[in-house]
């Protein structure tokens, strides 16, 4: 910006030390066609609310309109957008009644010139993804008309220092509720989509077994497997009446075992005892 050669005046840095300190709006889920507009903002009040807010309360409505519908009832999601619609509503009403009130006091007090800012307004283009993000550009914009009004009424004395400071922040908080508002229900809505979730999967998780039973035929029951080295036996009812020979191991096909004398001995002596016919004895 121009101005005389011993005053040195901002050119933008300003706006970009405003922008630095805030979060970058991130869109990148955001898949619905939005509407460029150019956002020109002059006092540093509007600058910062604009940084701080309007990403914000973007994003936290395209979650509520967009994404919540799909998991929640229709009619919850109506009451919280019909909510949001009434914060900016009634923003806009306050700061609408503010500017015809200090129009008034400029008529009456013969005021003609209205104060400017020297730095840079702070230009940014936009797209506007609902009716959400339109109103409340709207109210920023209101708000940013406001603020050299009442810096001009202060300057001329029409009102006191102390009282300019009370409607700024009275204002300001008029201006902020909205997104603080969204961000809020659509935190509430968030909550609600994780219970219901977190419900669906607990339902699921314990009426699989009863469900699907097991087919007749199908698996096998494993009985638990003792330690090689406990000395504990498991014995069903049916074998407390089975016969020596039926007790004993059945030998392997896949590993023969060499006869060795031992062996010898109990065949000679299954043998002798089969040809004397001695009951109860089986040669092998």
């Amino acid at each position: 910006m121009n101005g005389p050669a011993n005053v040195r005046l901002d050119e933008g840095a300003v706006n970009q030390r405003i922008l630095a300190r805030e979060a970058v709006g991130d869109y990148r889920r955001v898949e619905q066609a939005s509407l460029k507009q150019i956002v020109s903002l002059k006092s540093p009040e509007a600058k910062r609310v604009f940084a701080r807010y309007f990403h914000s309360l973007q994003l936290n409505a395209h979650f509520i309109s967009d994404i919540a519908r799909i998991r929640l009832a229709t009619e919850d999601v109506e009451k919280v957008e019909e909510a949001i619609r009434s914060n900016l509503a009634r923003a806009k009403d306050e700061l609408v009644s503010a500017i015809e009130g200090a129009r008034l006091l400029f008529k009456n007090e013969g005021i003609t010139a209205e104060a400017t800012y020297d730095t840079m307004p702070l230009e940014q283009q936009v797209g506007v993804i609902s009716s959400f993000g339109r109103r409340y550009l709207e109210c920023l914009q209101q708000f940013d008309q406001l603020m050299p009004m009442l810096r001009t009424l202060e300057i001329i004395e029409v009102i006191t220092p102390a009282e300019i400071d009370r409607r700024r922040a009275l204002f300001k908080r008029v201006v902020t509720k909205p997104p603080k508002s969204a961000r809020a229900l659509a935190d509430g809505l968030r909550r609600r989509m994780n219970e219901a979730a977190k419900q669906a999967a607990q339902q699921t998780t314990g009426s699989t077994p009863m469900n699907v039973p097991l087919a007749q035929g199908q698996g096998t029951s494993v009985d638990p497997v003792l330690p090689d080295t406990s000395d504990a036996t498991l014995v069903s009812s049916d074998s407390l009446h089975t016969s020596d020979a039926e007790r004993k191991p059945a030998r392997s096909r896949s590993a023969p075992v060499e006869p060795t004398e031992s062996n010898e001995s109990t065949e000679s002596i299954a043998t002798c005892g089969a040809g004397h016919g001695h009951p109860g004895r089986i040669a092998e």
